[in-house]
């Protein structure tokens, strides 16, 4: 089969589109046919060899940590998942990935796959949905009737946090470039404002304080500390980057997310996209082989959106 492996940590340039192995399914494991994989930033760690202490690596190594695609093969004790199945689900980070023709799944990690949507483009789902359901609901405990300000709205995770968190009941404020403003308003948006200030120290944000400030993007630990002040009496502050502070005190509560494999939550998202209430957007699907280009596009900044790759 056709892969993009590399054999060991660097730039870039490790990314090679090869011949591979066919992996066979072992008990508890089903082969899945690749329809689409797509890009995450922490692949670009994980390649670097920035994270091997947390996702420790056996070289050579395909990537990608979301898959789309149909069962080819099912291996024993597989809970009667059937060839032919459309399936989505979200991988072990350091395991060989969907960057493949093929790739081998944990059954316990499948959903059955939208049916609403190309197959390719649900290869957009696990990552970014699990880790908004995980933020909202899991670590900021969000509740109807609260508001929640979300910054970097206008990312692959901040456009399912916002349609979630609306979902749920919640007054939504996020952050936006003009680019994405329109889609975060289709989304359930009540309120847009641009990026926030930390000039100051201390960030405004117009309908604040807010139960819920879920922080998605880049920022210094001053600056993530900053966030709390924006943050009501005895709300949450929810990062997805930099930690926040432990106790910033008023009561606040604090969680740095961790997504992690859940395929009831997958489920659930699932659902909500063939009911119509929860968009997947895909801003670009290219081939396979392009993924060292995307690589390279995501590590200068250049890659907007969320790309989708087939083999």
């Amino acid at each position: 089969m056709k892969a993009v492996r590399y054999h060991r940590y660097g730039g870039s340039e490790v990314l090679a589109f090869e011949e591979a192995e066919r992996p066979a399914p072992a008990e508890g494991q089903v082969l899945v046919k690749v329809a689409g994989t797509s890009f995450n930033p922490v692949d670009l760690g994980i390649r670097a060899g920035g994270l091997q202490e947390v996702f420790p690596l056996a070289f050579p190594h395909i990537p990608g940590v979301e898959v789309a695609g149909t069962i080819a093969e099912a291996g024993p004790r597989t809970d009667g998942r059937q060839v032919g199945d459309a399936v989505v689900a979200f991988l072990p980070m350091n395991a060989d990935g969907a960057a493949a023709e093929y790739v081998l799944v944990p059954a316990e990690a499948l959903a059955a796959a939208p049916q609403t949507v190309d197959l390719p483009d649900a290869a957009a789902l696990p990552v970014g949905g699990l880790t908004a359901w995980q933020a909202l609901f899991d670590d900021a405990h969000l509740e109807a009737g609260q508001t929640i300000l979300i910054n970097g709205a206008g990312g692959a995770v901040g456009g399912y946090a916002v349609q979630l968190a609306h979902q749920a009941g919640a007054t939504v404020t996020a952050t936006s470039s003009p680019r994405t403003e329109e889609r975060l308003r289709e989304y359930g948006a009540d309120r847009i404002i641009g990026h926030l200030d930390f000039a100051s120290g201390a960030p405004i944000a117009d309908g604040g304080p807010f139960d819920v400030v879920l922080n998605l993007v880049p920022t210094t630990p001053e600056e993530t500390a900053a966030l709390a002040n924006l943050v009501a009496d005895g709300g949450a502050l929810v990062s997805t980057t930099t930690p926040p502070p432990e106790n910033p005190g008023r009561g606040i509560r604090t969680a740095r997310v961790f997504v992690a494999s859940d395929a009831e939550q997958l489920a659930e998202l699932v659902s909500r996209v063939d009911a119509g209430t929860l968009r997947i957007t895909v801003a670009d699907r290219r081939p396979l082989a392009d993924l060292p280009a995307v690589h390279d596009e995501a590590a200068s900044g250049r890659l907007v959106g969320k790309t989708v790759l087939v083999p």
